[in-house]
This record gives structure tokens, C-alpha cells and sequence, in this order.
């Protein structure tokens, strides 16, 4: 591709749809590219995120979008307002995916496959002349590059054939958190960003299940079970009461599932600030409490209260053993207080599983340090997108929408850093 930016170099470091996103835009205008990521081969988390369905976004509105990112809607909504869902869906369809709404609001591609939307993007943005350099990780500056204005970035990387030090103009980071780091995000990058004085969040999990301290005999007979139509109450440490319906899974630790991914900031925050927190599950949603102790207060006969649970109102299964769990027999065999407690059965979570585990990370490079191209004040030509930013977002499209966005917004601020640097257009 012929280029005005003949002389301009941008690496990418990281292979996720943030650091694609932003070579694409790069390279939309000629500029040379280069990605670089340590693993084999490039997108590898997203393709796992995708086995199950390739949530890509959400078709709800903006401004109950807006509010999933919590305490950084502020500062996600101008890079939404660049690229936000509807951009996305069409973008896609540029690559000749076409996408439907779930029942949920969920946003899938038509085949619910991550692989051939990924395979499409590569074709074209190697059409466009991005470079790609697998097994390649960075580790760092070359001595004080980067470190002013004038400097260009030499950058350092181990590859399978030795040490390798690439000068760039810019370069943008898009090395992901801390979870699944078998995926690629391990999180080196910490150490390197604060080396050089960059503010760095501590990363933690976000998205992730959290443990309960299970009896041997719910772990062994009912882990891995969905607890379907529940809700869960929980109050904030800024004393706001939280209520959603869902679904949660049964672990051998404790609990998760996309209703405890939603409330995971809120749950993993009230575990910092106390050392755990008590949530309670409705077992029965759709039922009042009202009818709730008429039905479970009924003469039941010779028939066992498990049994009566079950005709009556439905209740059996792990819902029964979640039951079981927590009450003691004596509460179990009182029907006012059992009615009460399936309306409201109190959970205690501990502790957050291992950041490794969890979807995605909170933390990170804070907005704060950065400007509105996304660029680090005391890196210039240094960008970040994606999980490397300080945000956080429940599962459901959001968490990808962002990146995306992130990435095109870090992509196009280098291109703006190249030409206030003198380089013609």
C-alpha cells in the first residue's frame, strides 16, 4: 500500500481485538504496522471467549449501556460514542459477518463463531500491510528510549531466534489483564509500566466466581449444577441495595455464573472492605412471600417437607440442597421460617476465585494517566486499549465492545501524535 507516511513505524504489542483494532486504524492510513504478541498465534482469548457463542455486543440502549462500566461510564462513554454497538454491528458486516439479537439483547454472529470473523480480519488487515510477529514478547525499553518527546521507542523482545530491539514512532499496548494468562495475559507488563513511572491500578478479578465454603456433600453431589431462576439481594458498601434475577452455577468452591459475573465488583468490593459478605438468593422469584408461606405452611400430611417442597411450589434438586446447606434441621422442619428463608437464604462468600480464573480484571493503566487519544502523559507516543485501561464490565458484550472501541480510539491517537509531530498527511 502506498503511503504519505513513508517513514512512519507503529508497533502493536498484543494481538486481542483491542491492539487489531488499533492496527487497523493505522494501517487504514498506510502506516507501517507491526503487531507483536507472545503467543503462537494472535487472538487466542478471544477464541476461547467464543466457544460457548460469540457474544460480541448488546442491542440494548446506550444509556443503560453506558451504565454497566459503573464507575468509568464517564470516561467508556466518549470511546462509545467513536465505536460503540451499532458501529460495531456494521463493522462486521463489512467483514461479512452478519449478526441477530439473542432473546436476551445479546448480540451474536449469525454462525455463533468466533474463528471465522477472526480469520476474515486478518485476511484483510494483512492485505493492508500489518506485519505480524508471533512469539514475540516484549520486555521492555532499550536503556532511556521513549522517555521524552523527541525519542523514538526502541523496543525489546525475546523471539525463538534471540533478542530483538525494533525502534518505532509510537506504539500501542494492548496486553490484556490478568486472567487466563495460559491465553496470553499474564500481566508482565506491570512491572515494565512502572518502571517507568506509569500509575498502575492493581489488577483484580473481575467476572469471576467466589467461594462459600461448601460441605463435602454439596461439593461432591451438586457442583457443576445451574441454580436457574434466582435472585440475589446484596447491599454495597456505599450502602445501595442490589437486586437481579438470573441464573448461577454451583461450584465445588462456591458460586458463579453471569448472574454473580454481574455483581462481582459489587460482591468482590464488600469482601475487601469486610473480609466477606452475606448475599441472599430467592429461590422463588416468581412466587410472593405471601404465597410463599401459604403454600409451604399447608398440611403436608405424612408426606417429607422435601417432598411437600417439591409439589407445592417447585423446589427440589439443588435448590433443595442449597436448603439443606444452610438451615438447620430444626429451621428446615418449621414451615413459616422455611418459607421466609427460600424467599431470602443467606449465602456467605469469602473470597474471590484466583485472579487467573476470572473472565476479565479490574485495574490497570488508570484514565487518569492518560489523555483522550488514550496516550500516556509521561510516555508520549505510548498508547493503551482494552484490559490494560482501569475499567471493568459485567459479560454480556460489554467487555468487548470497549476493547474494540479502546483500540480504535488508541489507533487513531497515534496517527494524531505522528502528525503533530510533523510527519505529513
Amino acid at each position: 500500500m502506498s503511503s504519505s507516511f513513508d517513514s512512519a513505524r507503529v508497533a502493536v504489542i498484543g494481538g486481542g481485538p483491542a491492539g487489531l483494532m488499533a492496527a487497523e486504524a493505522l494501517a487504514r492510513r498506510g502506516i507501517q504496522v507491526d503487531v507483536h504478541d507472545a503467543m503462537p498465534s494472535v487472538g487466542r482469548k478471544f477464541l476461547m471467549a467464543g466457544k460457548g457463542g460469540m457474544n460480541i455486543t448488546h442491542s440494548e440502549p446506550l444509556e443503560p449501556f453506558l451504565g454497566r462500566y459503573g464507575a468509568r461510564r464517564e470516561q467508556i462513554a466518549p470511546l462509545l460514542e467513536t465505536f460503540g454497538p451499532d458501529a460495531l454491528r456494521a463493522w462486521l458486516q463489512g467483514l461479512g459477518v452478519e449478526t441477530f439479537v439473542g432473546s436476551s439483547g445479546r448480540v451474536f454472529p449469525t454462525d455463533m463463531k468466533a474463528a471465522p470473523m477472526l480469520r476474515a480480519w486478518l485476511h484483510r488487515l494483512r492485505e493492508a500491510g500489518v506485519h505480524f510477529h508471533m512469539r514475540h514478547k516484549w520486555t521492555g525499553w532499550n536503556h532511556d528510549s521513549g522517555a521524552d518527546h523527541a525519542a523514538a521507542h526502541e523496543l525489546r523482545f525475546e523471539t525463538p531466534g534471540g533478542e530483538q530491539i525494533v525502534t518505532y514512532d509510537a506504539v500501542v499496548f494492548a496486553l490484556g489483564g490478568a486472567s487466563w494468562p495460559r491465553l496470553g495475559s499474564d500481566a508482565a507488563w506491570v512491572p515494565l509500566l512502572s518502571a517507568r513511572e506509569v500509575p498502575v491500578t492493581p489488577l483484580r478479578p473481575a467476572n469471576c466466581g467466589f467461594d462459600a465454603d461448601w460441605s463435602p456433600y454439596l461439593r461432591e453431589r451438586f457442583a457443576g449444577q445451574p441454580v436457574k431462576s434466582v435472585a440475589i439481594t446484596l447491599t454495597d458498601v456505599d450502602n445501595k441495595v442490589h437486586n437481579r434475577q438470573g441464573e448461577i452455577l454451583l461450584t465445588e468452591t462456591g458460586l458463579e455464573g453471569s448472574l454473580i459475573y454481574a455483581l462481582s465488583a459489587t460482591i468482590r468490593e464488600r469482601i475487601l472492605a469486610d473480609g466477606d459478605v452475606t448475599i441472599t438468593l430467592d429461590m422463588a422469584p416468581g412466587l410472593t412471600l405471601e404465597r410463599l408461606v401459604a403454600e409451604v405452611t399447608r398440611p403436608r400430611g405424612s408426606r417429607s417437607m422435601s417432598t411437600h417442597l417439591h409439589g407445592r411450589i417447585g423446589i427440589s434438586g439443588v435448590k433443595l440442597a442449597l436448603l439443606h446447606e444452610i438451615l438447620s434441621k430444626e429451621a428446615f422442619a418449621d414451615a413459616n421460617g422455611l418459607a421466609h428463608a427460600i424467599k431470602a437464604l443467606p449465602v456467605r462468600l469469602t473470597r474471590a476465585r484466583p485472579i487467573a480464573e476470572a473472565i476479565s480484571t479490574a485495574g490497570g493503566v488508570p484514565f487518569e494517566a492518560l489523555d483522550e487519544h488514550l496516550m500516556i502523559k509521561c510516555l508520549p507516543g505510548a498508547f493503551c486499549a482494552g484490559e490494560m485501561l482501569d475499567w471493568e464490565a459485567p459479560t454480556g458484550g460489554y467487555l468487548l465492545t470497549a476493547c474494540f472501541a479502546s483500540g480504535l480510539v488508541a489507533g487513531r491517537g497515534a496517527l494524531a501524535y505522528l502528525e503533530a509531530r510533523g510527519l505529513p498527511v
